[in-house]
């Protein structure tokens, strides 16, 4: 949920969830990722120190689950986040990323079950569209989607 927002962002891990948006779009990113795992028969484990279902009812819009995602990635952020996932690294290095394999992946493997995702497939054309330089890192990218 995290690699891709630094990516095309720029920013550090706690800068994307300090920001109601951007964090909100986090969950809808992890929201697909989980109902697409589910479907595929997974059994998932915490994510971030949260239960997957409360990230997925977050991200679906379920305004309990929501507040306890917002609390859990806050007080995790309080307690470090001042980093640069690694995908964030790669983008800053002028490295390929890898998106296709983790936002791109979740999208493509959706797409078979007919789930949508919107949030994961918007993230991953924003982060190919900086690997190639055709945008620059900025946190406008993702608000400006409309996804929230």
């Amino acid at each position: 949920m995290g690699n891709g927002m630094s990516a095309c962002t720029g920013m550090l891990s706690r800068d994307v969830v300090a920001d109601d948006a951007r964090r909100s779009f986090t969950a809808r990113l992890g929201a697909e990722a989980i109902r697409t795992g589910q479907a595929l028969g997974y059994a998932l484990e915490e994510i971030l120190h949260i239960d997957p279902e409360v990230i997925a009812r977050a991200g679906e819009g379920d305004a309990e689950a929501r507040a306890e995602y917002d609390r859990k990635c806050l007080a995790e952020a309080a307690r470090g986040g001042a980093h640069r996932p690694s995908m964030g690294q790669d983008m800053v290095k002028g490295r390929r990323t890898e998106i296709e394999f983790l936002n791109g992946f979740v999208a493509d493997r959706a797409a078979t079950l007919g789930i949508p995702t919107p949030a994961n497939t918007a993230l991953t054309e924003i982060v190919k569209k900086v690997e190639r330089g055709e945008l620059q890192p900025d946190p406008r990218h993702i608000l400006e989607l409309r996804l929230n």
